[in-house]
């Protein structure tokens, strides 16, 4: 590479003025990461934002950088995306389990019958009683039933 072109990549890169990258190509017998650290030293050239460090070839982000942007694009996105991305689902479930009832029956007569979120709370919060209730129900000829318009799954 010539002189010229180290000047000219220099001042790319630096973002200072032919002459000032010409002394610190000279300064450093014409090594551009030296040269381009003096002028970082004399205060011409901001570091590298992060941490990182300047190459001759190019400017590298910090591990930590990198890592993060690595994480993000390999989860989808960022953080506040996921926990939209979750409360839209858990919305979604609630709506279905409103829309859909647990229906108790006697001989074919519907005795009772309530949306499967009440029901799913009930499990939840009170399991030594519900659960109990199931099964007696079913020694008693009691059936129970899943009621809904979209039953199928779609």
């Amino acid at each position: 590479m010539t002189n010229l072109e180290q000047i000219e990549k220099l001042r790319e890169r630096a973002n200072v003025s032919y002459s000032e990258a010409k002394d610190a190509l000279e300064g450093a017998n014409g090594d551009l990461l030296e040269a381009l650290i003096s002028l970082e030293k004399q205060g011409k050239v901001h570091a590298p934002s992060g941490g990182g460090y300047y190459s001759s070839e190019r400017v590298y982000q910090s591990e930590q950088d990198e890592q993060s942007q690595e994480e993000q694009e390999s989860t989808g996105g960022s953080f506040s995306e996921g926990l939209d991305k979750l409360w839209r689902s858990c919305v979604q479930i609630i709506n279905k389990g409103n829309s859909t009832s647990f229906e108790v029956l006697k001989e074919q007569e519907s005795m009772a019958k309530f949306p499967v979120t009440v029901l799913v709370l009930l499990v939840i919060f009170a399991p030594w009683i519900t659960l109990p209730l199931i099964i007696i129900g079913l020694f008693f000829g009691f059936h129970y039933r899943f009621v809904g318009v979209d039953m199928d799954g779609k």
